[in-house]
């Protein structure tokens, strides 16, 4: 091998190696929220890169408390080898009486809907709606 050919070598390398270094973050999971209340609109995309993005928004960075919150959440939404979580059976459970808020959240092992006035809430729901609930107001701003 040539020497000029050595050198278009390392350098094609090198560039292939920094293309993955800006590689975006996993997304964690993303929460909708809709409800009959204003305020209530909310698309909350959660990335493991420690960033969220409400409603469409410029990514906003997040503490490492928060990020681990979200991590916690999206174990108890997606669990293991070991456990099932909620998202693997796109778990769905209706809407109780006085509906005020309804939330959506889609992970990578599925999606679960449920509201605030849903029975039988796995504590990952209740989670998901005060997580929603601090991010949308201490982050992005948001009035609710």
């Amino acid at each position: 091998m040539t020497r000029g050919c050595g050198l278009a070598l390392v350098a094609l390398l090198t560039a292939v190696a920094l293309a993955g270094c800006g590689a975006p973050s996993a997304d964690l999971f993303v929460v909708t929220r809709s409800g009959s209340i204003p305020g209530a609109h909310l698309k909350l995309l959660v990335s493991d890169g420690g960033t969220v993005r409400c409603n469409g928004g410029p990514e906003r960075e997040v503490s490492s408390d928060v990020l681990i919150r979200a991590r916690e959440i999206t174990f108890e939404l997606n669990g293991d080898d070991k456990h099932d979580g909620p998202a693997r059976h796109d778990l769905t459970l209706v809407p109780g009486p006085g509906t005020i808020l309804r939330y959506g959240v889609r992970s990578e092992q599925g999606s679960v809907a449920f509201s605030d006035t849903s029975a039988h809430q796995p504590q990952a729901f209740y989670k998901v709606a005060q997580f929603a609930r601090d991010i949308a107001k201490r982050t992005c701003g948001l009035a609710r």
